[in-house]
């Protein structure tokens, strides 16, 4: 499905369309294959698909939501242009067409592709068929009851390649001499951020650790282990420099930043279509951790950051476990994040998927407040005590009621009592369907 160029003699160059034979399957993120050649090596699985699949197709775009299907197919602004996509319900597909048929803006049409009681596919009841690429293929012909023909498939190929598990198979110790430092990015919990780029071509993030800010040996272990956390919502950790001080962590570059940042300077002139999108990466991302019973601990706007595409992707997750400062770690603690903490948490330290579940909910709030502070104007004191009480944050004046719905059951007392981030999904995905 997309390119990659081999970065070290184990692994094997991929080229968009040429079909290669996989050997194993030993490990999750890399596979040994052979190209037409007969050259092998390790290649990212999430690179290529069966050759049957529908991901094989140029016009099928994975994890893409409705928003940013509409917002690639108003660039492109091709009569005809179009996408198929993974609707809100699971397994089911939509077509997403670009026309100017009905005014010059250009307005574009969703037609969920159905299923006929004999199980043929058909966008039109008249013209059914066995596969969904044969629905496709008759259509780019024939109109036939949509608005224009599919003229023109508008794929992500190229245009939003994901990020690999690592540089290379097995490579998470990365070689400081292959890292270009450039401009800093900006400060965080562990220290200073710099834009960079590996070998001089990879453009990445380098975040250097304060000496004393974490407890490194601990985290050199856990950074194997979060290395292999690879998911398109994820901000995605290439490997970490041991051979020096300060301790480097090496991860994807995200052009526009911190989530948070991004609302305050750019929220207003964002619809409320587009700030469900954010919420619903945001999900996705954790619905992956979720089911990797993996917990973040952290999650909030301010440890979220958005790329060119304003994709909107998860990061820093599970780093508070090897924070030194007391202050960060401590319920009491000045810097703990007591506005996006459940009552478990704030009395009894207990994390799990549920507490995130939690946070998430104040993620939402807080996208849909353009980045205001959650219980602006209370001490962390008055906030432990009012969320005690039950007193919850109020509903944003962009949030509809069936969101904010949403977001109060994220909010429960009762970690029990909250949905799962693979319930939000179906729920918010669902909402991003429902017509404006």
């Amino acid at each position: 499905m997309y390119d990659f160029t081999a970065k070290e003699d184990t692994d094997l160059t991929l080229k968009q369309g040429e079909e290669y034979t996989i050997l194993h399957k030993q490990d999750q993120l890399w596979w040994r294959a052979q190209d037409k050649h007969g050259n092998k090596g390790f290649i990212p699985s999430n690179y290529v698909t069966e050759r049957n699949r529908i991901e094989a197709n140029s016009w099928y775009c994975k994890n893409i939501t409705r928003t940013e299907a509409e917002q690639l197919l108003r660039q492109e602004d091709k009569e005809g242009g179009f996408v198929v996509r993974e609707s809100s319900q699971k397994g089911v597909y939509t077509v997403s067409v670009y026309t100017k048929a009905l005014s010059d803006n250009g307005d574009i049409r969703h037609y969920q592709i159905k299923i006929s009681d004999s199980g043929e596919f058909f966008l039109a009841e008249k013209h059914t068929f066995s596969s969904i690429p044969d629905v496709i293929h008759y259509h780019e012909h024939n109109a036939a009851g949509l608005l224009t023909r599919l003229r023109y498939a508008v794929g992500p190929m190229g245009r939003c390649v994901p990020a690999t598990a690592g540089f290379s198979s097995e490579k998470w110790e990365i070689n400081p001499s292959e890292l270009t430092f450039m401009k800093e990015l900006g400060s965080g919990q562990f220290g200073l951020v710099r834009l960079g780029k590996w070998r001089a071509q990879h453009r990445v993030a380098i975040k250097a650790i304060r000496e004393g800010a974490m407890y490194e040996e601990d985290f050199i272990e856990e950074a194997k282990v979060m290395m292999r956390l690879c998911h398109p919502k994820l901000v995605q950790l290439y490997g970490v420099c041991l051979q020096q001080r300060p301790l480097l962590i090496v991860a994807e570059f995200m052009e526009h930043g911190c989530l948070l940042n991004f609302l305050r300077q750019r929220g207003r002139a964002l619809r409320e279509a587009w700030l469900l999108s954010m919420c619903q990466d945001v999900c996705e991302g954790m619905e992956y951790l979720e089911a990797q019973s993996f917990i973040h601990r952290d999650l909030a706007a301010r440890n979220c950051l958005v790329n060119e595409q304003n994709v909107v992707k998860v990061c820093d997750f599970g780093m508070t476990r090897y924070v030194l400062d007391n202050q960060y770690t401590s319920s009491s603690g000045a810097k703990f994040p007591v506005k996006w903490s459940p009552p478990e948490v704030l009395h009894y330290s207990k994390y799990s998927s549920r507490s995130d579940v939690w946070s998430f909910g104040v993620v939402m709030w807080e996208i849909y407040s353009e980045g205001r502070t959650p219980f602006e104007n209370r001490s962390n004191l008055d906030v432990v005590n009012e969320i005690t009480r039950g007193v919850r944050l109020y509903r944003p004046h962009r949030v509809s009621q069936p969101l904010y719905a949403i977001m109060y059951r994220c909010w429960h007392e009762k970690p029990q009592g909250r949905p799962s981030f693979s319930e939000l999904l179906e729920e918010i995905r669902k909402l991003a369907e429902t017509p404006d």
